[in-house]
């Protein structure tokens, strides 16, 4: 049989507020039994996933590897100054 974990449980897992889950709960992967609310490996695994994010632009978005010999970092451009008109090239 699969671990279940209470609310307090499932917070300290998940590194968030208890209350956090609470307001959320219908939202979220869970079981219930009458008043009692349980949460599975697989309902932390699936709350996880549901709030991960993977950044589309800036120097953590995914980019092709560079090129042998080349810097790794040698596609990054600095930003433009404050105020400054930004050119999309």
């Amino acid at each position: 049989m699969n671990r279940r974990y209470t609310y307090p449980e499932a917070a300290k897992i998940l590194r968030v507020e208890e209350r956090w889950l609470r307001r959320n709960i219908k939202r979220l992967p869970h079981s219930r039994k009458g008043r009692s609310v349980t949460f599975s490996d697989e309902d932390l695994d699936r709350i996880d996933a549901l709030h991960h994010h993977e950044p589309t632009t800036g120097p953590l978005a995914i980019v092709p590897a560079p090129a042998e010999g080349t810097h790794p970092l040698a596609h990054l451009r600095p930003l433009p100054p404050r105020g400054a008109a930004v050119r999309v090239s």
